[in-house]
């Protein structure tokens, strides 16, 4: 029999409990993302040096920028095919009845790669709150080096309805449907300092929830559920009709998505291309201010 699945959120004292379970793989998703020029878009850089130095007790580093998006698609952070996916994982060793526990050093990487998991058929998976500053605020031991593990097989069956292309966002922004921008107010509106993408604005139509306003500032963790909910429901995403948010690149809309499901398992879709997309079409409008 296997072991009872974790919740999608789980705290630092109970992952600690479960480092002796046979099916468990821990996966440091680290990234950092620095801002170019204007226009330049975002570079984002694995944080494997800073795994090697200290990550949590047998995990394992998953490379989400290159390993788990496609190396061919013009975009950056594109969902890969489901048969790279499954290798890339399968190489992480996780295999279908593995229980993922997946933490970064703050930011959406590790809902990243909770929402790739279960876009490719994968539920058992959660997010350690707070991360890896939250593990060493409990005081919990960390360990050096690099974690190798034997390769498993992973299967995967894909869940296309969590995944939202730029033709059902176009049909869902024109026809009134629940469009949620995860961005910082500044760049909904078109006027943060430097813009990354090709164009300053949102998709017409969408409301506003940065993905930061669901995290407790002092800790990064997430907020209660009673919090939670609220801003959700404000946003649109637990109204029960379709909803889809989108950010950047799919990267901070894996986090409402993911606090959605936490609340009451609402499943919300991602925009993979998102602004990086849609304002490099001239053809697509965009709404400022």
């Amino acid at each position: 029999m296997p072991n009872a699945p974790m919740p999608p959120l789980i705290q630092a004292a109970e992952l600690q409990d479960a480092l002796g379970r046979d099916d468990l793989r821990i996966l440091d998703a680290s990234t950092g993302l620095s801002l170019g020029a204007e226009d330049a878009g975002y570079v984002a850089t694995p944080l494997i040096d800073a795994y090697r130095r200290a990550h949590i007790p047998g995990a394992v580093f998953a490379d989400v920028p290159n390993g788990l998006s496609d190396p061919d698609a013009a975009l950056d952070f594109t969902v890969p095919a489901p048969e790279r996916f499954a290798a890339q994982v399968g190489a992480l060793g996780v295999g279908n009845e593995t229980q993922v526990v997946v933490y970064d050093t703050g930011g959406a990487w590790a809902t990243r790669v909770w929402w790739l998991l279960r876009l490719h058929g994968h539920d058992r998976v959660s997010v350690l709150d707070g991360g890896l500053r939250e593990w060493r605020a409990a005081g919990l031991p960390t360990e050096s080096g690099e974690v190798t593990v034997p390769p498993a097989e992973f299967t995967a069956r894909p869940r296309p309805e969590l995944l939202a292309d730029v033709d059902e966002v176009a049909a869902l922004s024109e026809g009134g449907g629940c469009l949620v921008n995860a961005l910082d107010p500044e760049t909904f509106r078109g006027e943060q300092p430097v813009n990354p993408y090709p164009r300053r604005g949102r998709i017409p139509g969408s409301a506003n929830l940065p993905f930061d306003t669901l995290f407790d500032p002092a800790t990064g963790r997430y907020r209660p559920v009673a919090e939670l909910s609220p801003l959700l429901q404000d946003a649109g995403l637990l109204g029960g009709g379709r909803a889809v948010t989108y950010c950047g690149g799919g990267i901070a809309a894996t986090v409402p998505a993911f606090a959605a499901f936490l609340v009451d398992g609402t499943e919300v879709a991602v925009y993979d291309g998102s602004l990086t997309e849609w304002t490099g079409n001239l053809q697509r409008p965009v709404e400022v201010g």
